[in-house]
């Protein structure tokens, strides 16, 4: 499966900049390099060591390109396990595509998205899950998404499942060896131990999908819904929020009428804010469009965020009360944050009273004056006690991977049906189907088991030079 060709690309984002690396891998790519690249030492190139790095200049036919440093990295000593050549020019465009093309005249060949990390997997530098991982590090963009993507990006995950699938394979291998003993009906695996194992996978493939529901919100950010009436502050809630001037602010109802979203990280976790229309009735068919985005809004959020003024709440509480109810009730599942807004408006002891007045539905309430920034710090630490970061704080393995959980949900499966096999006492030979078919779905994760489909689903959402 290993192409042959030496690839070239720029990794560094494309544009202008200080500094651009042009890298090749491949086997010709340090005799490629030694073609262009001059030494102010007049080394050669072909014949130093792995993991230099050498000053000198870009030539073609006495035309200077560029003054470069040049890295070497031979093979099996490199991130793809080839020769690797990486040159730091000067970040111009034109310097760049200039000796791009001299590498691609010379006998490279673009690289396609993520080929090196392809390459690397190939040659056996990553397995599949950690390649996988280099491309969420690169997107990772709060604490949380970085910590657990360099903890896949280590190992951690594919060396529990390899652990795993090696206990199991040794089951299924005496299992199978029973089969070549059928008419002297002996058995090899010890039933009792085999039972145990059973059980210990089956813990800990169940506790990898639970953690897929946390891994899942660290890495593509919790959407919190900010809903309400029509000029209750949801703007200057969101804009308080994001301490910037986001969303516009007027007096008159009905500004916002179309979704606004934007996103902040809280304690290392990223939220995504979605300020919406206000909800009321009315006659403009906008607004009512941007209305009818807010309900769809609340069913793809994860956390609402349901916001009253509280000189319309102290007047109409117990109208607000309901609309509080029918809201739970419509979305059970969903964490509800009841927001009271501008309280500086109203004095203590209506503070009081409007909490007494919220206690009975059983909800969180928070009151704030989003115009003064009182009550922001209280409501994001509530925002942040919905996730369950104690996984993460004791550095546990987290899935984030829907192939990684979509496999473990089908290995699990299997798992269940070899427990429920071997307390049936069912025959060896059918029992090894499901043991085989586990350490198949075992094997999809830590890529085992592959093919060219899948490999060019994982690879093509890579950025190009990685």
């Amino acid at each position: 499966m290993i192409d042959q060709n030496t690839i070239v690309a720029l990794a560094t984002p494309s544009g202008a900049g200080a500094v651009s690396i042009i890298r090749m891998s491949g086997k010709n790519a340090i005799n490629i390099a030694s073609e262009v690249f001059q030494s102010v030492s007049g080394k050669d190139i072909s014949k130093q060591k792995t993991h230099t790095i050498h000053l000198g200049t870009i030539v073609e036919d006495g035309k200077i390109y560029d003054q470069v440093l040049l890295s070497i990295f031979k093979n099996p000593n490199s991130y793809t396990g080839e020769n690797v050549v990486e040159i730091s020019c000067h970040g111009s465009t034109f310097i760049q595509q200039q000796i791009i093309q001299l590498l691609l005249r010379k006998g490279c060949r673009m690289a396609q998205a993520g080929e090196f990390t392809l390459r690397a997997f190939l040659n056996g530098k990553l397995d599949l899950s950690q390649a996988e991982a280099v491309a969420d590090l690169i997107s990772s963009d709060n604490e949380a998404s970085h910590q657990i993507a360099m903890q896949q990006m280590r190992g951690g995950f594919s060396s529990e499942i390899s652990k795993l699938r090696e206990e199991l394979l040794n089951f299924a291998s005496l299992i199978e060896l029973e089969l070549d003993f059928a008419e002297e009906d002996v058995e090899f695996a010890d039933r009792t131990q085999f039972h145990e194992l059973l059980n210990r996978i089956e813990f800990v493939l169940k506790r990898l999908i639970d953690s897929f529901a946390v891994g899942n919100v660290i890495k593509n950010g919790i959407p919190v819904a900010i809903v309400g009436e029509p000029n209750v502050g949801k703007s200057t809630l969101l804009n308080a929020l994001l301490n910037e001037e986001r969303a516009i602010v007027s007096e008159i109802a009905g500004t916002t009428r179309d979704t606004i979203e934007d996103e902040l990280v809280i304690g290392g976790i990223g939220f995504r804010f979605i300020d919406t229309a206000g909800i009321r009735e009315t006659q403009d068919i906008i607004e009512g469009i941007g209305i009818k985005k807010t309900f769809e809004k609340i069913d793809q959020a994860q956390v609402v965020l349901y916001l009253f003024e509280s000189l319309k709440f102290k007047v109409s509480g117990s109208e607000y009360i309901t609309e509080i109810e029918k809201v739970k009730n419509k979305y059970p599942l969903k964490p509800l944050i009841v927001v009271i807004n501008k309280v500086d408006l109203i004095s203590e002891n209506d503070r009081l009273e409007l909490l007494q007045q919220l206690k009975s539905l059983n909800v969180k309430q928070i009151l704030l004056s989003a115009k003064n920034k009182d009550g922001i710090d209280e409501l994001k630490n509530q925002l942040l006690s919905f996730v369950n970061t104690g996984a993460l704080r004791n550095n546990e393995t987290i899935v984030t991977n829907t192939r990684h959980y979509d496999s473990l949900l089908k290995a699990l499966e299997e798992i269940q049906k070899v427990k429920f096999g071997l307390q049936a006492n069912i025959p060896s030979d059918l029992m090894s189907i499901d043991i085989r078919q586990a350490l198949y779905y075992f094997g999809e994760i830590t890529g085992e088991v592959t093919n060219d489909e899948l490999l060019g689903n994982i690879f093509a959402n890579f950025c190009i030079g990685k």
